[in-house]
């Protein structure tokens, strides 16, 4: 039996994912305005997001719904680890604390580990395809906007997948044939809908640093225009 988890998470997202696009944040980075210091701000705060969803996935990879999708090469710690230490130096780990948004959404992926751990499909969903979807676009954005010389976007970087389209489709594919029935389906949307709108609280909060950083006139110039939401850049796909 086919659950389409997949498609039914496109379809159920799009809205979230169109008011994730229009954050003043994400409309300034996909107009090539990247501040370093809000940036590194938002690698530490996703550092705390992908440490506990990996975590917790880790947990539960031999559970009869999670194990389906559980694709180790997808991690982005390590990753993230890398980056830190580019930003802020070898004693990053004194330096990097999550932010209250943040925090609230690793509180979230460890209660529903431990209470509905197939939800977590959701919050995998939604970072990971949204990482393989728009990474080398957004990894290119980064290094023009920070004058980057290749170091310091080592999230975008999946260097365990030969070929992002084909492991896309695969990813799909396993998402479309998760043994859940149409009540867990919804619960799985709607879980995904929430996660869209904890990483709007993230970059919400960078606003304050960026807005300092480029001028409160600036800002409102860029962001001013609604975005139709197309490209695929943020979260999920």
């Amino acid at each position: 039996m086919s659950s389409n988890l997949a498609t039914k998470l496109r379809e159920g997202t799009k809205k979230a994912h169109t008011m994730a696009e229009n954050v003043g944040f994400v409309k300034c980075f996909l107009k090539g305005v990247v501040e370093k210091e809000s940036y590194r701000k938002l690698v530490a705060n996703l550092y705390f997001v992908y440490s506990a969803m990996e975590e917790e996935m880790a947990k539960h990879r031999q559970h009869p719904i999670l194990s389906k999708i559980y694709f180790p090469e997808l991690n982005r710690k390590n990753s993230l680890e890398a980056d830190l230490q580019y930003y802020f130096g070898a004693n990053w780990r004194e330096q990097v604390a999550p932010s209250q948004a943040a925090q609230a959404y690793v509180n979230r992926i460890r209660e529903i580990s431990a209470t509905e751990p197939e939800l977590l499909v959701a919050h995998s969903y939604t970072r990971y395809l949204g990482d393989l979807s728009g990474g080398q676009i957004l990894k290119g954005i980064a290094q023009r906007g920070m004058n980057l010389n290749g170091q310091g976007t080592a999230f975008y970087e999946f260097a365990d997948i030969d070929d992002e389209k084909a492991f896309k489709n695969k990813y799909r594919q396993a998402m479309n044939d998760l043994p859940v029935d149409e009540a867990k389906a919804d619960r799985i949307v709607d879980e995904a809908n929430a996660a869209f709108g904890m990483n709007m609280k993230m970059f919400n909060e960078l606003e304050g640093n960026l807005i300092k950083a480029i001028g409160i006139m600036l800002f409102n110039t860029l962001t001013r225009r609604r975005a139709t939401g197309s490209t695929e850049l943020v979260t999920a796909e």
